[in-house]
């Protein structure tokens, strides 16, 4: 099946689909972590996965970009993921930033970021774009990754995932253990990230930052979506109101 974008499925909000999830069921041997999954993330949108940990993000975070078997449906830009490898996924658009970040530490943050465009992307044009979006890796492109704080490796690693012009960005628990000054600075990173129409499926347990970051929320809760919908609507949600807002 081709991987073209006009082979992917139009919505009813007249967007192209860049990935359809349909019935996904994921397993951990006898483990199931994900069970029934419906999704769809279309052009130019945040889609925010919220949940506690162990729910089932990074799960689907992995499979979507082919790191997993399952069984249902995974679809990027109208082709299934299973059989693709991943390197393919990474030419055809598809960038994970992993939640381990996985920087090549005893390198600078130049090199780091000139390797996310190893396959996909202009390199001096993607560098002044995430030069643009987090100046502190510019002031810091001579500096070893490995001795940068854990905010800056969290910018560093978004910053390269960029670096392959994305089609669809995977953002997995961007925020997490960060200061909040440096919060600020991915937020305000990602609101530049969402202005140029990024597409970016979000999964992250800090819900207050992921109601501020989407155009749609899904709640995940032991491998299954719980409640979805836009942010102004699930923040009028008692349940997640009670559970995940503080009341």
């Amino acid at each position: 099946m081709s991987s073209d974008a006009d082979t992917a499925a139009v919505t009813e909000t007249g967007r192209e689909s860049v990935v359809t999830v349909s019935d996904l069921q994921v397993s951990y041997g006898k483990v199931q972590a994900l069970r029934g999954v419906d999704l769809t993330v279309t052009e130019g949108e945040i889609i925010s996965v919220i949940g506690p940990n162990g729910a089932g993000k990074s799960t689907l975070a992995n499979t979507i970009s082919g790191f997993k078997e399952y069984d249902g449906s995974v679809e990027f830009r109208g082709a299934e993921v299973a059989g693709q490898n991943p390197d393919d996924l990474v030419s055809q658009g598809l960038i994970h930033c992993t939640e381990s970040r996985d920087l090549f530490g005893f390198m600078d943050v130049a090199d780091n970021l000139e390797l996310g465009a190893y396959r996909r992307g202009d390199v001096a044009e993607r560098k002044a774009f995430v030069y643009d979006l987090f100046p502190t890796l510019e002031e810091r492109k001579s500096q070893h990754a490995n001795t940068m704080s854990g905010g800056e490796q969290q910018m560093l690693a978004i910053g390269r995932a960029l670096m392959g012009d994305p089609d669809l960005l995977v953002l997995d628990e961007p925020t997490l253990g960060l200061a909040p000054v440096i919060l600020q600075d991915i937020s305000e990173g990602i609101d530049q990230i969402q202005e140029a129409g990024v597409t970016v499926l979000l999964c992250e347990q800090n819900v207050t930052f992921a109601m501020n970051h989407a155009d749609r929320i899904h709640l995940l809760e032991n491998g299954e979506i719980v409640r979805e919908g836009p942010p102004e609507e699930l923040r009028d949600d008692d349940y997640i109101r009670e559970s995940y807002l503080g009341g």
